[in-house]
This record gives C-alpha cells, structure tokens and sequence, in this order.
C-alpha cells in the first residue's frame, strides 16, 4: 500500500493497480473506505503516532462519512457511484501490526467494503456525498 492523490475506479472491476482488481465477478470489496476518526483513535489508544493509514490496509479514508451507514446504500463520491456492502472487519492482523487488543477495538468500525458502480476518480480533498437510493 502507498499513499497516492489519486485513484481509477472501474466499475465491476476495482482499483486500477489494487490487487483485488478484476479478483472475481461482483466482488463485495472492490474498494475499501476507512474512517480518519478511527485511524487517530487508535493511534492514541495504543500511543502508536507511529502508524500509516496504510496499517489498515483499506483504499480510502474519509472523514466525516458515517461509513456503516452506508451498508447497503448505493452512493456518489466525487462523481464515481458505489455501493456499500458490508463492514471490512478486522482481522487478526491489527493485533500483529498495531498492538493485541486492536482487532477488538476495530470491531463495528473496521471501516466500509464496497462495489464500484461506475467508471471515474477519487482524488484526495473535499468531496460531498450523495446518497442515490437505499437497496
């Protein structure tokens, strides 16, 4: 994972470059949303000022986007079209790279799994959502 100011988004397909692009047809995680609360929450919890956003191992962080809520919503950002499809839970992993006891403190807020509807870009900035229908 690497920090970029930018992403292509196919729809049906993925990232551009992601290792999960084309993985299967209609693929629950094609891109993956994380919420920069949380990440600052759990760098303070466990004093690791020390972590990437990147430890997460999810595509996008967003703030200010209840992320859970959009399970099962078909939604915009930035004009490319989404829809979510469950929590990315966490793993085991998080105990390994962050602390023990972070997996715990992941659980319901692990961030969004989501399909990608349609072709277009996210660029890092301020972007307004908009929420297209609730399936």
């Amino acid at each position: 994972m690497e920090d970029c100011a930018d992403i292509e988004c196919r729809g049906g397909h993925g990232i551009v470059g992601d290792r999960y692009f084309d993985h299967k047809p209609n693929y629950i995680g094609q891109i993956t949303f994380f919420d920069w609360k949380t990440y600052r929450d759990i760098q303070d919890r466990f004093s690791r000022e020390d972590l990437l956003p990147s430890v997460f191992r999810r595509n996008v962080v967003t703030t200010g986007i209840d992320l859970n809520g959009l399970i099962g919503v078909e939604f915009e950002l930035q004009g490319v079209r989404f829809c979510g499809t469950e929590e990315a839970r966490p793993c085991q992993w998080m105990n390994r790279v962050i602390a023990d006891g972070a997996k715990a403190a992941l659980e319901g807020r692990g961030g969004l799994r989501a399909r990608i509807l349609s072709d277009g870009w996210l660029r890092v900035g301020p972007c307004d959502l908009q929420v297209l229908a609730i399936l």
